[in-house]
């Protein structure tokens, strides 16, 4: 991946446009993806949040490791493959393949979730949901992206409320504060 000269890029909540799942079953609004301006068929590596308002199933994501996040409303129970798992705890990830038949139930009303998505062979993902305030290292190899999940965040003086995010792409070392739960997404392809 090619890094940009500049070092953050803000990307605010505020400013992200819902559009319709890929089975046409809720809204998702894209936090960040690579290449940018990739479509779902194309991407290496897409985060989203989306709005869950009713049961049904997921859409398929062939070749795609899938982690979702509960971080609004009382969860849901997935079945995978038939299995089910109950996601009813937020902010502590599920990982699962985006290539396997998956079902959800709501568990008590509508809900908002946190994906993250990568391409298997093109791309990785570590995530780390924290509550801590310290430095934000960016490898040289790698992309950082910052997603404000609750409450706000500080990078580098500059304020995020919930769901703005921040995209670090040159090598270095930033500060973040906090008052609730930020996800470092650290990215390669």
């Amino acid at each position: 991946m090619t890094n940009s000269t500049a070092p953050v890029r803000f990307l605010r909540a505020a400013e992200r446009p819902a559009t319709a799942w890929r089975n046409g079953g809720g809204v998702t609004r894209e936090v960040a993806g690579f290449p940018e301006g990739s479509g779902l068929d194309d991407f290496r590596w897409r985060v989203s949040l989306a709005d869950v308002a009713a049961a049904g199933p997921f859409s398929a994501f062939p070749g795609v490791d899938r982690v979702i996040t509960l971080v609004e409303g009382p969860g849901m129970a997935l079945t995978v493959d038939g299995t089910e798992h109950v996601v009813d705890t937020p902010f502590r990830p599920f990982a699962f393949p985006g290539d396997a038949a998956t079902d959800c139930r709501l568990l008590g009303g509508p809900l908002v979730d946190f994906n993250v998505m990568t391409r298997r062979g093109h791309a990785t993902a570590g995530l780390l949901l924290t509550e801590q305030p310290g430095p934000v290292p960016v490898p040289a190899d790698a992309t950082v992206l910052l997603v404000c999940l609750s409450g706000t965040a500080v990078l580098d003086g500059t304020p995020l409320t919930r769901y703005d995010a921040a995209l670090l792409t040159t090598p270095a070392a930033h500060e973040l504060r906090h008052a609730g739960v930020t996800a470092v997404i650290t990215l390669r392809s």
